[in-house]
């Protein structure tokens, strides 16, 4: 069922509009006023909680980019560009979620847990698990499709994530995590929301590390128009059909034959039907091409208007030369022999515009494969973080 949202504008006076501030209150759909509601700008610590009467108020620094978002267990969650509430008298109308669930083909179940549970957490949280857990994990709900080898998981509550390696609780609002099996995808999205646990030396250089030739910094530089003074080198990369891997009537033929040996108890396998499975098992679909080196940030970046729009027709070939940084005594050590990372992003043609902070519009639309995808929450700071936090 569709459910709505409203949210109502009344203009403030005149002498109140150079204030960054974002102010209201949060009622429910009964006109209930709703306390305890957490208003943040999503990935920031910037963050505040509505006061018992509903109200809330929350200073933005100037040239803030991103979403505000209103989150409440039990409560649908609401966001909306930081640009489409400032300086307005907000009245934010949230609706409780529909406890009864819809019926699923595919549904929710605790076997699904237990056997997907750890491959979730490689893919969204990362290796780490004695450093970086979800406190509240046993909330997670699984469902796997055997069938079309589709594995999704929810999160009725918002999750406590704990990142003791930088020093920060991340409360994550997990909005929809996806894995396709056959084609080796993962997609989530959610919002965020951080908090300073703790501050020590190490954990700065931990930060600085885990900052160091990540998306988040190569964003940073194309805003900054300082992709060359960074080190980032950008190359014009195109996708090459891979002859051996087996055509999409091959690939039709070996489903068939599965669907035909579950329903029949064959053994034998023929031989074209083996071939075909082994190419597929053996090959990828497309080998990637650079076709241009070194190509200026002209040929993916325009500066129009103020803003800073990112946009490709084919792909990005993203390297970096990364040293890591160690503390001896009370000395900052770079590392003798640097790692390469090589990252690749497709566009695919969309535009994305693009935050001083290194956020873009629309996240979920830009793919990334390589080392910006092995980014994991373990990895993730906040969009307010400098060098030195």
């Amino acid at each position: 069922m569709k459910r709505t949202i409203l949210l109502f504008f009344l203009i403030l006076p005149l002498c109140l509009l150079k204030a960054q501030i974002i102010k209201g209150r949060v009622v429910n759909d009964t006109g209930s006023l709703i306390p305890n509601v957490n208003i943040y700008i999503d990935g920031t610590r910037t963050a505040t909680v509505s006061k018992e009467d509903g109200s809330f108020s929350l200073s933005i620094s100037s040239g803030t980019f991103g979403n505000v978002v209103f989150q409440k267990d039990d409560y649908e969650t609401f966001s909306a560009a930081v640009s489409e509430l400032m300086n307005k008298n907000l009245k934010v109308v949230l609706t409780k979620t529909n406890a009864i669930e819809e019926i699923r083909l595919v549904p929710y179940t605790p076997e699904a847990y237990t056997n997907y549970i750890n491959y979730f957490l490689d893919t969204f949280i990362g290796s780490d698990r004695e450093n970086v857990r979800i406190k509240n994990q046993k909330s997670l709900k699984f469902s796997y499709d055997k069938k079309n080898r589709f594995l999704k998981v929810k999160a009725p509550n918002t999750l406590i994530i704990e990142n003791k390696n930088l020093g920060y609780e991340i409360q994550y609002n997990l909005i929809s995590y996806s894995s396709d099996f056959k084609t080796n995808m993962v997609n989530y999205t959610g919002t965020s929301f951080f908090k300073e646990t703790k501050g020590t030396e190490k954990i700065k250089l931990n930060r600085m590390n885990a900052y160091d030739g990540s998306m988040l910094h190569f964003f940073r530089s194309i805003y900054n128009n300082t992709i060359p003074a960074d080190k980032f080198v950008v190359n014009h990369v195109v996708k090459v059909p891979n002859p051996k891997y087996p055509t999409e009537e091959e690939l039709k033929t070996l489903e068939n034959f599965r669907q035909m040996v579950k329903s029949s108890g064959m053994t034998k396998i023929p031989e074209n039907i083996s071939d075909i499975s082994q190419r597929k098992n053996s090959q990828t679909p497309y080998s990637l091409a650079i076709v241009k080196t070194l190509i200026p940030d002209s040929d993916y970046v325009e500066r129009k208007d103020g803003k800073v729009l990112f946009s490709f027709k084919d792909m990005l070939q993203v390297n970096y030369q990364k040293y890591f940084y160690d503390m001896k005594g009370k000395e900052l050590v770079k590392s003798q022999f640097p790692v390469q990372l090589s990252s690749f992003l497709h566009p695919e043609g969309e535009t994305f515009e693009v935050s001083k902070e290194g956020n873009i519009s629309n996240p979920d639309l830009l793919i990334n494969e390589g080392d910006f995808s092995k980014n994991k929450i373990e990895n993730m700071l906040p969009l307010d973080y400098q060098l030195g936090d």
